[in-house]
């Protein structure tokens, strides 16, 4: 009998962005079209999804104000209720997604540390109101900033997940590597470490391999089917199809314990990487 791998959601904004005729912030969604946040959440749910995201990914300070007359705290926290509506009646857990800050931490840029965790503190306390069961700290490409993030997450008694998004080159853009993250992670007390974004399923193997090789953690790999691309006709496509998505992801599983998808995995992505999960869990 093989290991129980947790399968995760796919991609919350791109596959709001499906469902509706405008590219808006996504957050806004959550006061403005709150159907179709519940929509997306039911289908990761309804194809086997056992941790679902809220849509309250870039609902920080700076994007919600210059953006819109909304306020973080209403914008974060209906995300965690309307999830919650989504899934009643089911045992599906729901995870506080945290993105990254655009602006870049001292001496890099202009962004103080003080003023980067009182933006966390208010985007996570906001979201804690409602009770999520994870807090998910993803798509960090600066593991300074990332820790910030993760020592305000750790005030609150739920599991923290921390995701970092890498390059071809196996570190992320501001050249943190595995060991570095697993490193600097693990003594302040993280649940889950990993990937997402940025690679496909085969480009990112060597990153989840690397994970599983470097800590006793949990390992997250939630990789991307890619924005979509014109072809020759005029017509958007993946550089991944599900089928092809969901081959790839099959080396995968050997050494990720819990696994999803990120830009562009819909539902149908989904089904078919959980599809090849329960055959190579029957192996």
């Amino acid at each position: 009998m093989k290991k129980k791998i947790t399968l995760l959601d796919g991609a919350v904004g791109t596959t709001l962005w499906e469902h509706t005729n405008d590219h808006d912030p996504v957050w806004k969604y959550n006061i403005e079209k709150p159907d179709v946040v519940k929509q997306v959440a039911r289908e990761f749910a309804d194809v086997g999804a056992e941790i679902i995201l809220t849509n309250s990914f870039a609902a920080n300070h700076p994007n919600v104000s210059n953006q819109s007359s909304y306020s973080v705290e209403e914008i974060v926290s209906t995300s965690v209720r309307l999830t919650r509506e989504a899934l009643a009646g089911t045992d599906k857990r729901i995870a506080l997604a945290i993105g990254p800050l655009s602006a870049m931490l001292e001496p890099f840029g202009d962004l103080s540390t003080a003023d980067c965790r009182k933006i966390f503190e208010e985007m996570i306390s906001a979201g804690m109101q409602e009770h999520p069961d994870i807090i998910y700290l993803m798509t960090f490409m600066d593991l300074e900033m990332m820790k910030i993030a993760v020592s305000v997450a750790k005030q609150y008694q739920v599991p923290v997940f921390s995701s970092m998004t890498f390059t071809e080159f196996g570190a992320t853009l501001m050249g943190n590597t595995v060991d570095d993250i697993v490193g600097e992670l693990t003594p302040m007390g993280i649940d889950a470490v990993g990937m997402n974004c940025s690679l496909g399923p085969d480009k990112a193997l060597s990153i989840v391999k690397e994970y599983k090789a470097k800590t006793s953690l949990p390992v997250l790999f939630k990789p991307n089917a890619g924005t979509p691309i014109l072809s020759s006709g005029g017509k958007e496509d993946k550089p991944y199809s599900p089928e092809v998505f969901a081959a790839d992801f099959v080396p995968a599983f050997e050494y990720a314990d819990a696994v999803g998808g990120c830009c562009g995995t819909n539902a149908t992505y989904l089904k078919a990487v959980k599809d090849e999960l329960d055959k190579w869990e029957k192996e």
